[in-house]
């Protein structure tokens, strides 16, 4: 573990491999499991370091591929860094484009070298290997760089996911290499997709590097949340137990919940604000459609129960009726609450795993049901 970073394994649950700890960083503390919000330009969406920090946030996300397209790693970085860029205090997490370029499947050449791909804001050819990510990512100077990866779809014949997997072990070891700060740690990134003994492979050739930390990825890209569920429930018992386990792109109760049940510290997902921007809020674990006709006259809180800004003052017919007509103030009062609630969420595991009641609070989502948030 890099100096000024630690990890703490605090409580265990007596029933399930959940636990509660402390991951420390060069701008603060992360008590996990913790929900972490995705900031990809350097901003979480229609939110301010304020909000994010009134929600509970204490890690916030950004994207290499998308700041290094706009403005760049050259204007953040003289700026002083992401942290003076944006304003935000905490620490922060910078992914490392790999599940970016996935998504530019029809636009991007991959090779043992790296990814070619046309910029899809100019049109110019940038070539992002796993050495260039790693530069970027050090100017831009997160607390958590993440190593360079393939991320195969889904879904994806097993040798199209066995090259991508040792792809990107072999990516791994050259961001190694190209990793200068020692002020950031640098994350490795399980890949496998759906095949438990490439999963196992991959997941044993990270722990022999010994990093700082380790992410599960090539999930939530295509397949069922019970799908999910299984791959974590295989990869995350095989990573270090010192050490912080990050699932990529996960941000629903149900999915959070049985990835905790297995171990892993932390998530993230555009989820909360993504669903914010359609009128969505999540209230006791359903999605309320506030442009639905029953919520025009109801002049109840979203949420009784919830302490954050937009609960303890607004209506759902005040929230329905910005919905409705598509101001930005309703995007913003739905984020909050969203990023709340999913924070709270993680924080109520937390303690629950202190209690030891983990298995007994949260048994309605750990019960293999589907219709589910």
């Amino acid at each position: 573990m890099p100096e000024k970073f630690s990890f703490e394994c605090q409580a265990h649950c007596s029933h399930t491999k959940a636990r509660a700890g402390v991951f420390r960083t060069p701008h603060g503390v992360v008590e996990t499991p913790k929900f972490m919000p995705v900031g990809t330009l350097a901003n979480v969406k229609t939110l301010t370091p304020a909000h994010l920090e009134a929600a509970g946030s204490q890690m916030v996300l950004a994207n290499t591929y998308h700041l290094h397209l706009q403005p760049g790693e050259d204007i953040v970085a003289g700026a002083g860094g992401l942290h003076k860029f944006m304003a935000w205090p905490g620490p922060i997490l910078t992914d490392s484009g790999g599940f970016q370029v996935f998504s530019l499947s029809q636009m991007r050449t991959i090779s043992d070298e790296g990814v070619t791909f046309r910029s899809p804001r100019d049109g110019r050819m940038i070539n992002l290997t796993p050495e260039r990510s790693i530069q970027i990512q050090n100017e831009l100077g997160a607390d958590v760089i993440m190593a360079f990866d393939e991320c195969p779809p889904y879904p994806a014949t097993r040798q199209e996911v066995e090259a991508a997997t040792e792809r990107t072990y072999r990516w791994l070891k050259r961001c190694i290499q190209a990793h200068s700060r020692p002020d950031q740690a640098l994350f490795g990134i399980v890949q496998g997709g759906v095949y438990p003994d490439l999963r196992s492979r991959a997941a044993n050739q990270l722990v022999d590097l010994d990093l700082p930390g380790y992410a599960i990825g090539g999930v939530s890209v295509g397949e069922s949340g019970d799908l999910i569920a299984e791959i974590v429930k295989v990869t995350a018992p095989l990573l270090p137990a010192s050490k912080p386990r990050y699932l990529m792109g996960i941000g629903t109760y149900r999915e959070m919940a049985l990835a905790v049940a297995n171990g892993v510290d932390m998530f993230d997902c555009v989820i909360p604000t993504r669903l914010a921007r359609h009128g969505t809020a999540f209230v006791g674990g359903e999605r309320f459609n506030l442009k639905n006709a029953r919520f025009r006259e109801d002049f109840a809180p979203l949420d009784e129960s919830c302490p954050c800004y937009t609960c303890q003052n607004f209506s759902r017919a005040y929230l329905a009726h910005l919905a409705r007509a598509n101001e930005v103030l309703g995007y913003t009062l739905l984020a909050i609450h969203n990023v709340t609630e999913l924070i709270r969420f993680t924080g109520r595991m937390r303690e629950a795993i202190f209690a030891d009641r983990f298995t007994e609070e949260f048994a309605h989502w750990l019960a293999p049901r589907v219709d589910r948030t």
